[in-house]
């Protein structure tokens, strides 16, 4: 099953794909609320409701004809990773983590597909991170083992972690550099959990730059998996619905080539996940 989220005078709805259309699901099944995240708190069996909306007759809304939200419109904690593929942290000079280096994206920073991420005017040093991404459909209850941790996944996205380098380093913690506005991309479909290997396994990860391949990978990659990082994370906090998980990005990035390669005003980004979707955001300069 596949959702989206997108605005319907200027608020966002929770739609279920169907072929190149879009259902909005709570117009089809008025007690599900609106957006995904309190769905997925009143703990509303989302894949039965969008079933049933299916067969329903109501509206077929062109995707391509929507105006796109973030995926989860406000999700109630974004916690990411750094260095999570070997050869990424490799080439940012340093060994295989013994530890998931975690930090947290603000709601301010979230963008949709198809939005504009902005160079911002304080730093040309704008790069780019393809990721997979995490949405937790139910409570985390603290210690859950590793074999449990996945039941707890609704589904999965793309992620693009933009990164302001000069920024990210003015501080042995990178949430300066991380929490720009405009910077963090995830969308434009979830694909649910159990349409995709167990942790999302075995996927090809590609990020494209103005058509060409700068990231590609697979998410066995990882040196953290998604039920690895659950477990890790439930040992500190509670993961509720709704929360999101960006799952770190693979080697490619423009920081590490010689010389450097910084996304620019006309440029177009794009983060491709096998059997999960394609997210794209043009890139133009900060106003304002």
């Amino acid at each position: 099953m596949k959702f989206t989220t997108f605005l319907n005078n200027g608020q966002p709805r929770l739609g279920v794909i169907d072929g190149e259309f879009v259902v909005d699901l709570h117009a089809a099944r008025p007690h599900v609320p609106t957006d995904l995240r309190a769905a997925l708190e009143a703990g509303t069996d989302l894949v039965a409701e969008a079933t049933a909306a299916l067969a329903t007759t109501a509206p077929r809304l062109a995707m391509d004809d929507l105006k796109l939200a973030p995926l989860v419109p406000d999700p109630g904690k974004t916690i990411c990773l750094g260095l999570n593929y070997f050869d990424h942290a490799k080439e940012g000079g340093r060994e295989k983590p013994e530890y998931p280096w975690f930090f947290l994206r603000g709601t301010s920073s979230l963008m949709a597909h198809g939005d504009t991420g902005r160079v911002p005017k304080v730093s040309s040093k704008f790069d780019y991170e393809a990721e997979l991404a995490v949405v937790i459909g139910k409570r985390v209850p603290r210690h859950t083992t590793q074999a449990d941790a996945l039941k707890y996944v609704f589904g999965y996205t793309c992620f693009n972690d933009m990164s302001v380098r000069d920024y990210q380093k003015r501080t042995p913690q990178w949430t300066i550099g991380k929490n720009f506005d405009a910077t963090g991309s995830f969308g434009p479909v979830l694909v649910t959990a159990d349409a995709l290997p167990p942790g999302a396994t075995g996927l090809k990860i590609q990020g494209r730059l103005n058509g060409e391949v700068m990231q590609e990978a697979n998410t066995d990659d990882m040196i953290f998996g998604v039920a690895e990082t659950i477990r890790l994370l439930a040992e500190v906090l509670t993961l509720e619905p709704g929360d999101v998980i960006a799952m770190g990005t693979p080697a490619g990035v423009g920081q590490a080539r010689t010389p450097p390669l910084w996304m620019k005003a006309g440029d177009t980004y794009e983060v491709e996940i096998e059997r999960v979707g394609k997210l794209v955001n043009p890139i133009a300069d900060e106003v304002g």
